[in-house]
């Protein structure tokens, strides 16, 4: 019985230890949460205030300017050769000369092939002579008229006789005639022989060699020649820009600039020549083609290009650039920078922007200067430092730079140019 008793006795004295021993690995724990959050808060405090006591803000900004700006419409056009004519044989014959090379350059006119002309120019002697003889009996029916006209004007013959031979002379003056029509027609085919370029152009890949026989119904014909200058580039616009393309080309030529696909460095100047007279109802666009000089045969056909069309410019209107645009819950805004180097928020309404610049209808008058980078600390009312974009690590209330510092700063961190642009760029 003792034994049962003091056995009970342990039992619970072991639960109440293993309790115990809990809720002390608990305390301990809550302990030292609370220790490392209060002694870490004052660091932490510290820290803030030190990055709140740093002082200006380092910006860069960039002045607001009156400028002219292009506004074009931009696409992605195919460049297709303004003529391209695949050369054929109009007679059928040996192809007896080549007088080509491929890849060359031709002129209209240029001799390309011959073909063996040697039964067409005995088709042509043979009308020649057809010719040369009807020519005789008509000579010899003419004198026998006008022997018959004089017999019958003395009543020597019968009137009829002489009505008869003025017939015969008839019929010997249409023959001549269609004699002179077979010897222009003998002609022409003889001097199908001769192959000649139809228009300027440069040849490409020969299809067939001297030697073979050619046939009028080839289809491969004997080589192509493309017109390379000028070209033409095809490019489609959305039928919402078709108004005001329609109005600026109504003013006269459009002009239109190719640019490379992965670089956009403008490859040839030209100008828009042909708006298509109905809109694809299937993408909802309008054809359109532009004619390019290409004078360095920059531009080939098949070849990918991008286009730009000239249909307006803004004339002196306010533009920064784009990098200062900042949106808001209000709109857009930026931060004006003031003479005091004071950062200010003052909302704009954008006329037109692109990825570097931006025309503002209104919000901001030049010079005021706005800030391009450093937006990260910025509020309304924050002292700024116009530099090179990092914090001095000595002195953070330093000198302010010079003007000219800090514009060369700029456009050195930027890449960019701050300089007025025109309608030229």
């Amino acid at each position: 019985m003792h034994g049962e008793l003091r056995k009970k006795l342990l039992m619970k004295t072991g639960g109440h230890w293993r309790r115990n021993l809990a809720f002390a690995v608990v305390l301990v724990a809550v302990a030292a949460a609370l220790y490392y959050v209060l002694s870490g808060s004052a660091p932490q405090q510290q820290r803030r205030s030190r990055f709140a006591a740093d002082g200006p803000v380092p910006v860069l900004v960039a002045s607001a300017n009156y400028a002219d700006v292009p506004v074009y419409l931009n696409a992605v056009g195919t460049v297709k050769a303004l003529n391209t004519v695949t050369v054929r044989p109009q007679v059928d014959g040996k192809l007896i000369e080549i007088d080509f090379k491929e890849g060359q350059d031709v002129k209209k006119g240029d001799v390309l092939a011959r073909i063996d002309p040697a039964t067409f120019q005995a088709a042509y002697d043979q009308a020649v002579a057809k010719k040369a003889q009807d020519a005789a009996q008509l000579a010899n029916a003419q004198n026998d008229l006008r022997r018959y006209e004089q017999l019958a004007a003395t009543n020597a013959i019968n009137r009829q006789q002489a009505d008869t031979q003025k017939a015969l002379v008839a019929q010997n003056t249409a023959q001549v005639q269609s004699d002179q029509a077979a010897i222009e027609s003998a002609q022409a085919t003889l001097n199908y022989t001769t192959i000649r370029a139809p228009i300027d152009g440069r040849t490409g890949l020969r299809q067939v060699d001297e030697g073979n026989i050619v046939h009028a119904s080839d289809s491969t014909g004997i080589v192509i020649i493309t017109q390379l200058k000028p070209i033409a580039v095809l490019f489609n616009l959305p039928q919402q820009d078709l108004d005001q393309v329609n109005a600026a080309f109504a003013k006269g030529p459009l002009p239109a600039d190719a640019l490379r696909s992965d670089t956009n460095v403008v490859i040839d100047h030209g100008t828009l020549t042909v708006v298509d007279n109905q809109v694809d109802a299937s993408t909802g666009t309008v054809k359109l083609k532009a004619e390019f000089p290409n004078p360095g045969l920059q531009l080939w056909p098949g070849q990918f290009v991008n286009v730009r069309l000239l249909v307006n410019t803004l004339k002196h209107v306010v533009t920064i650039p784009t990098g200062a645009v900042q949106r808001g819950p209000n709109g857009t805004f930026v931060y004006v920078v003031n003479d005091t180097n004071a950062a200010s928020v003052r909302a704009i309404k954008v006329q037109k922007q692109d990825e570097t610049q931006t025309v503002v209808a209104s919000g901001v008058t030049p010079p005021e200067r706005v800030v391009t980078t450093g937006f990260a600390r910025l509020t309304d009312g924050s002292k700024v430092s116009i530099g090179g974009g990092a914090p001095p690590a000595a002195n953070p209330q330093g000198p302010r730079p010079r003007s000219g510092q800090a514009g060369a700063s700029e456009r050195k961190q930027r890449g960019g140019n701050t300089t007025r642009p025109t309608a030229a760029q």
